[in-house]
């Protein structure tokens, strides 16, 4: 059955792949991105440009776009990544983290919940590193502390929205070959995304609310 699927930060990694996934598989995709690319362009599919999630115009230009459309999946994966340690703390990295990280994907799912069809669906794209129980190594403040607030809020969501019949998932891709990491993970994100479209397909009201690494694995707060 043909979908309509919306993906933030749809312009290169783990985002394109996904879009790449969907549209190969007949679905309508509208990709979101603050700026588009040759690639995600090649895919022919809907092209949000100028969506920069963490900037009120960024929300206007998305809610205007996506104005009357009913979306089956919505996809929050737009997020950014910096480094801090407790000896080179930068409290602007980290505020900046949680604009982009935790707040802007909770404003995306609050400003399309109109959209959302009957039996719709919500991806959390977050990091095991937002897990407390799971860190083993520290620093990372920013990344850390965003993520843990993300899985946090898409908890909420998925209680929140439960009477609407809408699943949420809150989903860890893996050490995933991108930009983010300068390339140095140990999947490619064609393999991640194909994961995580396997994921939400299977998604029930059932598991909403499950943080869950790409190959299916529980993963604990």
């Amino acid at each position: 059955m043909k979908k309509t699927i919306v993906i933030t930060g749809a312009n290169r990694g783990i985002g394109l792949a996904m879009a790449t996934e969907y549209q190969a598989k007949g679905h309508t995709v509208y990709g979101l991105c603050r700026n588009s690319s040759s690639e995600l362009d090649a895919l022919n599919i809907h092209v949000v440009p100028n969506v920069d999630v963490a900037k009120p115009e960024g929300i206007k230009n998305m809610k205007k776009a996506l104005s009357g459309i009913g979306i089956d999946i919505l996809v929050c994966n737009a997020g950014i990544l910096r480094d801090e340690s407790l000896s080179d703390l930068n409290v602007e990295t980290i505020r900046e983290q949680f604009e982009v990280n935790a707040i802007a994907p909770l404003v995306v799912v609050e400003t399309l919940q109109c959209n959302l069809n009957p039996d719709g669906k919500v991806a959390m794209i977050t990091s095991r590193m937002g897990s407390i129980a799971d860190n083993g190594s520290g620093g990372r403040y920013g990344y850390r502390m965003s993520k843990a607030a993300l899985n946090a809020a898409a908890m909420s969501l998925s209680k929140d929205l439960y009477s609407e019949d809408i699943a949420v998932g809150i989903y860890h891709p893996g050490y995933v070959q991108t930009d983010m990491v300068n390339h140095g993970g140990d999947i490619p994100a064609s393999e991640a995304a194909s994961r995580i479209v396997g994921l939400i397909d299977k998604l029930t009201l059932a598991e909403t609310g499950v943080f869950k690494h790409s190959n299916g694995e529980t993963l604990p707060w």
